[in-house]
């Protein structure tokens, strides 16, 4: 029998991965692209199960860490797709930077965030990059306005399926994140002494039960998550379509032969017919939003993931996914 070995994407997993200070500043290292030897410490802040909103069951377990120069690191694994994830991240980027200041303080006192987003999901369209940076910059010049602000996005989809000689360590370290296997931690962890630190700690926590109970119920919670909104999403496509159907007909049929009564019954049914249907399938669709937004609603999905989820599987725009589940309050 294998041994078993917690996922590191896990979010609970990561976070333990992070108490071990060699680990955490192997991370850093490569994500920032400084030398090991210039962190001279790193100290975990205490953080809560973060919400995106108020009714989220799932939440985000972030890590937040303090650095020697006092720049302060935000880090988030999510496994589930969230499209308003930049949205979110800037949100939260900017209120750990207002927080540095009290009243009557110096602007100049302001140190800088940093934001690490590691997503199990593809987030940008323009490229197949697997990472990406971002700062504040001036849009043709690129120069920057300010250096206090940055995000970087790990997408883990994206990943190559081979590592080459030559591969960088911000690779390496995304590549243990989504391993699973034993062979590939082995593979991984003898290509960087800092990863093979984590891959340590990996295996001393996977070995404890309590922490093991933990992880297994926060995986179980990401899981679960993630089959509501499947399964919402199907059902509500299929009542869609199916009511669409029924709908479009009987009420084509009716019109057609109301119109026909004055125009001819051959010309009018079809027209009818054509009209009827075309109806009733915008109306079958606007159940089908309705439907499936009652269904997120039931497992307790936050209102904008509902509204995000629904757009994009129907392919409208929200404000009339909103304008519909209104409608059918």
């Amino acid at each position: 029998m294998s041994e078993f070995l917690m996922k590191p994407k896990i979010d609970f997993a990561f976070k333990e991965i992070m108490t071990d200070e060699k680990a955490r500043i192997g991370f850093l290292s490569a994500m920032l692209k400084i030398c090991p030897d210039d962190i001279r410490e790193t100290m975990l802040l205490e953080t809560n199960l973060r919400k995106t909103y108020a009714d989220d069951k799932l939440g985000v377990l972030d890590v937040r860490v303090l650095m020697n120069d006092n720049t302060e690191i935000d880090i988030e694994v999510q496994l589930s797709r969230l499209t308003v994830w930049a949205e979110r991240s800037l949100f939260y980027l900017s209120k750990m930077y207002v927080d540095q200041i009290g009243p009557g303080g110096d602007y100049s006192t302001f140190k800088r965030c940093v934001s690490i987003s590691i997503l199990d999901f593809r987030l940008l369209d323009d490229s197949n990059d697997f990472y990406s940076c971002f700062h504040i910059a001036e849009d043709t010049r690129h120069t920057l306005l300010t250096d206090k602000m940055e995000f970087h996005v790990v997408e883990l989809p994206k990943l190559p399926k081979e590592l080459k000689e030559d591969s960088s360590d911000i690779l390496l370290w995304a590549k243990f994140i989504n391993a699973e296997r034993k062979e590939e931690f082995d593979m991984i962890a003898e290509k960087n002494a800092y990863i093979d630190s984590a891959y340590q700690k990996l295996q001393i926590i996977s070995q404890d039960r309590q922490k093991r109970l933990e992880y297994e119920a926060r995986e179980k919670a990401v899981r679960d998550h993630n089959q509501f909104i499947l399964e919402a999403e199907n059902r509500g496509i299929a009542q869609g379509i199916e009511k669409g159907m029924v709908q479009g007909i009987e009420k084509g049929v009716a019109q057609g032969i109301e119109k026909g009564m004055a125009q001819g019954i051959e010309k009018g049914m079809a027209q009818g017919i054509e009209k009827g249907i075309a109806q009733g399938i915008e109306k079958g669709m606007e159940k089908g939003v309705a439907a499936m937004f009652a269904l997120l609603m039931d497992i307790s999905t936050p209102y904008q993931e509902a509204i995000s989820v629904i757009a994009e599987k129907f392919s409208l725009p929200k404000s009339r996914v909103e304008e519909i589940t209104e409608k059918y309050k």
